[in-house]
């Protein structure tokens, strides 16, 4: 492990990298020289950042997995909010998972010299929270020998964390989890169902509290089936990539976060109406990739296992069960809108979703479609999680779930916590996904709390 060592008012900050290996779980060696030919690395460089609060040296270590897949570990500064409050108790790694951060971070240019579709699909599988977890483990055993630590997990996080208690529970000596129990059987429809329910309740919230942006709404999707606007990515801003800027919602303060992103989107040039540059940069931020490409090419695969079979495009079948989230086809333009619109059917924004057509209309994503559809129908995937190994579970363990969660939903993550031995559900309607975020240091302290009483 090569460290480097700063100090940041009242911290000490170590910067670790190590390497690793990139397929725990010989995908690759499946392929075929030809698939091959291209240069797949052996070896992968993962990035921590450990920081220690003066006074605390000999606290013991906390490692936290982030949400996603595909956002790296958090950068701080000032360090604030949930991490001010673990340096009391702990020594904090923030961890970028591979794929991440400085942690060899993927996207379509670094995976241009892999060819090969099914090359690519390979590579891409190695991303997924079991690997997270072997990762996790190297870095432990490099710090602290064989000694175990304790984990928390923000949402995806709390996936990997729930991994890891099935996978290595050794490593482990106290596990934290917020917004993110997954469950251990059920396949990603759903998943999708219930999520496609929640995001149903929060759009009628939306439009109850701002009943005028329902028809701004109906006016942007209108006017972008029938007018190019592009986004400062350069791809075309569509009608059905306007709706996902509807993962705001899912965020404690989304409805006031939605509305300010709706206000005043058209402007006049040249004598026509078109949408302000203002506007389609706030759209960008949501609903482009280009910041996280990986959440997008494996979002679906997360909640893939051999017992439960491919995703097969989950979200995309499953949103056909609910006819408030129809779209008109593409070839019908704006008169599709509208015919919506007359037919009563109340505007739906989307939310944590990924389609099939985004890896086309998306630049970030379009290299790598078709290893994204190998990934949607793949069926050699390892199990994630073990039921016996949970019910047998002797890690202290915490979760925080949150009934109103649009994006992790409650009554999985319900049966999920019944079926590990010793797990304490901290249960809340105050919050939303990003309940860590906007009441981090008392809900630390509650979780620690649970754990060692």
């Amino acid at each position: 492990m090569d460290t480097a060592t700063y100090r940041i008012d009242g911290h000490t900050m170590y910067e670790h990298w190590l390497s690793v290996p990139l397929d725990y779980f010989s995908v690759i060696s499946l392929l075929s020289p030809e698939q091959t030919s291209r240069m797949i690395p052996d070896r992968i460089n993962v990035f921590a950042r450990e920081y220690v609060r003066d006074g605390h040296e000999a606290d013991p270590r906390l490692v936290f997995f982030q949400g996603g897949p595909g956002s790296a570990g958090p950068r701080m500064a000032p360090i604030g909010s949930w991490l001010d409050t673990a340096l009391e108790h702990f020594r904090v790694v923030l961890i970028d998972e591979r794929g991440t951060g400085n942690s060899h971070p993927l996207d379509a240019q670094a995976l241009a010299e892999v060819r090969a579709p099914e090359a690519q699909a390979a590579y891409l599988s190695c991303f997924r929270q079991d690997s997270i977890v072997r990762d996790a483990e190297a870095v432990r055993h490099e710090l602290q020998g064989d000694e175990p630590w304790a984990a928390l997990g923000q949402s995806f996080g709390g996936f990997t964390v729930t991994c890891y208690l099935s996978q290595a529970p050794e490593g482990l000596s106290e596990a934290y989890i917020t917004a993110g129990l997954p469950s251990l059987t059920e396949h990603a429809d759903e998943v999708y169902r219930l999520t496609y329910r929640e995001m149903a309740k929060r759009n009628k919230q939306f439009f109850g509290r701002y009943p005028g942006d329902e028809g701004t709404a109906w006016y942007v999707a209108s006017h972008l089936a029938d007018v190019e606007e592009f986004l400062p990515t350069g791809e075309r801003l569509t009608p059905a990539r306007f709706r996902e800027i509807g993962i705001v919602l899912g965020y404690s303060f989304g409805l006031e976060q939605l509305h300010f992103i709706l206000e005043d989107p058209v402007w006049s040039v040249g004598g026509q109406r078109r949408l302000r540059p203002q506007f389609l940069s706030r759209v960008g931020q949501l609903v482009s990739f280009a910041d996280n490409p990986l959440y997008g090419l494996i979002h679906e695969s997360i909640y893939a296992q051999r017992s439960t079979g491919p995703t097969a495009w989950s979200a995309q079948r499953v949103r056909s069960e609910f006819p408030e989230f129809t779209l008109p086809a593409p070839s019908a333009g704006a008169s599709g809108e509208v015919d919506l619109r007359k037919q009563g059917m109340g505007f739906r924004f989307t939310g944590e979703h990924v389609y099939p057509w985004q890896t086309e209309q998306d630049p970030a994503l379009s290299p790598l479609k078709e290893a994204a559809e190998i990934l949607a129908f793949e069926q050699r995937w390892p199990e994630l999680y073990s039921s016996a190994a949970l019910a047998e579970n002797t890690v202290p363990a915490a979760a925080w779930m949150y009934i109103d969660d649009v994006f992790v939903p409650y009554s999985l993550s319900h049966t999920t916590a019944e079926q590990i031995r010793g797990l304490k559900p901290l249960i809340s309607n105050a919050y939303h996904h990003d309940g860590l975020r906007t009441g981090g240091p008392a809900m630390i302290e509650q979780l620690i709390k649970a754990v060692r009483a």
